[in-house]
């Protein structure tokens, strides 16, 4: 018989050295794959040596009835509490025939992966059954492998799922974050649709990310697309995808947002600025899970959880006609609020310190004092830009590279000034005694700049049109910026 396995390491527990050596015999054949790394007499002395060399041991070949105390179905239970990976194949005299099944359900309920008997007693060489022995130490320990290798990648998917909460953490020591964070905790789980309603800056994406990778569906895809960055011509493509020959230049098929995301979490920004036609698509899939794919010659079907977020009145749009009312509700089953920056002053020197050192630390320089007349100016400020405006304001004043910042730098870098203020010239700050890199200076002129002009539109596809860019593009580059 030939067995394609690794070495396969066996830990004996065996009292009686006339069965350790038929087990030995038996097992002598295959001695190059099957490897007896120590023979114990009794239970203690397993669990002492389990605990001694953790991972050293592939299978147990347990006696059921060893001395000491320790025995059976309770010392199987034990190893299982060690490592419940470690398969135990248990050899016994109380089955000769192996027509108990009363007994047999006991030891398969206790942990144990098989058992065979040691008789007939005129066999005094080998274990009965040796063919099956033999598979079954194979079987099992290849089943230890296989689980091992689960629990390293679930472990190492936690691991990666820890560390992107620690990224996305929701900060703040107030009430209204108190209970922002308990909301996300109790709405977590469900698999109704949730909308998040706030005020641009909030942090929309932040608790979505945070229902998604907090719920049972955190090992699958979180797929994010904001609605305003993509054309109305290509936003049903995107969300729904085509099949190949659809339309011209359609040379293969592409699988859109909901497939993509199947078994996991769909978030929509924007919502509100989703088109009327593909308002009436999303409606379909969310009451049947069928996509309406262009060109579809099947059926195509998603399960995912919809999490959708705007900062626009929904109700006014729907008196309007510009959203649809029958979407609305079925968006709607649980909501949440992002409170505005304002209705937790007393989380702005928090917030402040958090991203101060975050951005120092990407500049590589110390963060500077903040004077106390200066935070006063900053927990006084009404914040229309929310938290975004805040990361916006530690950056610039980390591109000043002062050791101090009073109230006169703040204000400057606020640019708290009047709207129309805004079209002034953006300064320069050319300085002999610092030079400023060239990279630093483009992205504080270029942020600058956005903000002016997004203060003078009323929607993002209105100021990338006056920026002559592509929507998308736009979206990109605010991202690239933090104003997004």
């Amino acid at each position: 018989m030939e067995l394609d396995v690794e070495q396969i390491n066996v830990l004996v527990v065996e009292d009686e050295e006339f069965d350790v050596r038929r087990i030995k015999n038996t097992l002598g054949p295959y001695d190059q794959i099957i490897n007896i790394v120590d023979v114990v007499s009794n239970g203690r002395d397993t669990l002492a040596y389990l605990q001694a060399h953790p991972g050293k041991v592939d299978v147990i070949i347990l006696d059921y009835q060893i001395s000491g105390g320790l025995y059976g179905e309770a010392l199987i239970r034990e190893i299982n509490g060690i490592d419940s990976t470690l398969p135990v194949v248990v050899i016994t005299k109380m089955t000769v025939n192996q027509t108990d099944l009363y007994f047999a359900g006991q030891l398969l309920r206790s942990g144990a992966y098989w058992f065979g008997t040691k008789y007939p007693a005129d066999m005094e060489d080998y274990i009965y059954q040796p063919t099956d022995f033999i598979l079954t130490l194979v079987n099992a320990a290849q089943k230890r492998h296989l689980q091992t290798a689960k629990n390293r990648s679930e472990k190492k998917l936690d691991r990666n799922i820890r560390s992107i909460l620690r990224q996305k953490e929701i900060l703040g020591d107030a009430p209204v974050m108190s209970k922002l964070r308990e909301t996300i905790d109790n709405y977590a789980d469900y698999n109704a649709s949730i909308l998040i309603r706030g005020e641009s800056g909030t942090g929309k994406e932040l608790v979505a990310a945070n229902l998604h990778y907090r719920s049972k569906r955190r090992d699958e895809n979180f797929v994010a697309i904001n609605c305003a960055a993509i054309p109305n011509e290509l936003i049903e493509s995107e969300l729904f995808g085509f099949e190949r020959g659809s339309f011209t230049g359609a040379q293969q098929e592409k699988p859109g947002l909901f497939e993509t995301a199947d078994g996991g979490t769909v978030f929509l920004d924007e919502i509100g600025e989703l088109p009327l036609g593909a308002q009436a698509k999303l409606l379909r899939v969310l009451e049947t899970g069928e996509m309406d794919k262009i060109g579809r010659k099947k059926r195509y079907t998603a399960d995912f959880r919809l999490i959708a977020a705007t900062n626009k009145d929904l109700e006014k749009l729907r008196s309007e006609g510009k959203f649809r009312e029958d979407l609305f509700y079925r968006l709607n089953i649980l909501q949440i609020f992002t409170p505005p920056l304002r209705e937790h002053p007393e989380d702005i020197v928090m917030l402040m310190d958090k991203f101060m050192d975050y951005y120092a630390g990407d500049l590589g320089i110390i963060p500077p004092k903040i004077k106390s007349q200066a935070l006063d100016q900053l927990k006084n400020y009404n914040w229309p830009g929310n938290v975004r405006q805040l990361k916006n304001l530690v950056q610039r004043i980390l591109l000043r590279r002062q050791s101090e910042v009073g109230i006169i730098d703040v204000r400057d870098c606020m640019d708290l000034g009047s709207k129309d203020n805004w079209a002034a010239p953006i300064p320069m700050r050319f300085n002999k005694d610092q030079i400023i890199p060239l990279r630093e200076i483009e992205q504080d002129f270029r942020m600058k700049y956005f903000e002016f002009v997004r203060s003078q539109c009323q929607t993002d596809a209105e100021a990338a049109e006056k920026l002559g860019l592509a929507p998308p593009n736009f979206y990109r580059m605010c991202k690239e910026l933090g104003l997004k």
